[in-house]
């Protein structure tokens, strides 16, 4: 199925009466929950160079997405976290094409963040309990008030345990103000609102079990990754570390400076941090994966039952 401007209506008119006809999943007790994230490298219509050839407005090539749907279609996650989304009917469309291959996901959210040009969204085959988007996160940013770029998605579950998952996409190295290189002081920023959002929406809820997830565009040792893992005395989380088949846990390649670094992943609540399973840290591998997307699919499984 191809995007086109012309088909977007009518894809955003039937997204609500799919949902409504979707099936729920439940999971059986002594089961886990498979979660991944995954950036999609422009799932959108941008100005692109294809085969050669530079074209404009053009959707994802068709060969791009049949790998994205390859590794997707391996892992099999039963919650799936993406970023670099054009909007709903792009991830309608990553729905339905995943569904035509025998993987259905019933349930599909989308967070409208300040970027209308890169968003986040999620697929679960479990109903979710409840969602919310953040999109009123601000900081202050030298003399300015600014936003997180792509706000961030909330969405809770309830199988034996209930856990709740943040969806976050930091700001990318980018930048024309040189008084931020690469963004770092943005991104932090950007981290801390989240973090403290987090902290709020847990200490109003007393819910214990969190995954932060997404596509940080920072290192584990960072800036940015430190706001999630304590804030003064107050442990919030810790980072799992997926690894591939050879032992490496890069998730992302930059093919401009041959740099691979680790921007993709999970920070769980401590309370979670012993219900990971054992060696379900991984990363999906394979050697076309750059034709799909610069970043690889990260994912581990999440023991629910007590």
């Amino acid at each position: 199925m191809k995007i086109t401007r012309n088909n977007i209506q009518f894809i955003r008119s039937i997204v609500f009466l799919t949902c409504i006809l979707s099936f729920i999943v439940h999971l059986s007790a002594g089961e886990s929950v498979r979660i991944a994230t995954y950036n999609l490298r422009n799932y959108l219509i941008m100005d692109r160079l294809v085969e050669g050839t530079w074209l404009k407005a053009y959707p994802k090539p068709e060969v791009e997405k049949s790998i994205i749907q390859k590794g997707i279609l391996a892992v099999k996650p039963d919650i799936l976290v993406v970023q670099e989304l054009g909007g709903m009917p792009f991830l309608f469309e990553l729905k339905e094409d995943l569904k035509a291959l025998g993987l259905d996901y019933p349930f599909m959210l989308l967070m409208e963040g300040e970027d209308s040009e890169r968003m986040t969204g999620l697929l679960s085959r479990i109903k979710p309990s409840y969602s919310l988007q953040h999109s009123d996160l601000e900081f202050k940013y030298f003399d300015e008030k600014r936003s997180v770029l792509r706000g961030m998605l909330e969405v809770g579950f309830k199988e034996e345990i209930s856990f709740s998952i943040f969806s976050v996409h930091l700001k990318s190295r980018y930048t024309s103000d040189r008084r931020d290189s690469e963004s770092v002081r943005y991104r932090t920023a950007e981290a801390q609102a989240c973090r403290d959002r987090i902290l709020k929406r847990k200490d109003a809820n007393q819910f214990l079990h969190y995954v932060i997830c997404g596509d940080f565009n920072d290192g584990p040792n960072s800036g940015p990754l430190r706001r999630f893992y304590k804030k003064g005395s107050r442990i919030i989380g810790h980072q799992i570390f997926p690894m591939d088949r050879s032992g490496n846990h890069w998730t992302h390649f930059y093919a401009k400076e041959k740099a691979y670094t680790t921007v993709d992943g999970f920070i769980v609540s401590p309370s979670l941090q012993n219900r990971v399973v054992k060696d379900s840290e991984q990363i999906w591998d394979t050697d076309d994966y750059y034709t799909g997307s610069d970043h690889r699919l990260v994912y581990f499984d999440l023991a629910v039952s007590e």
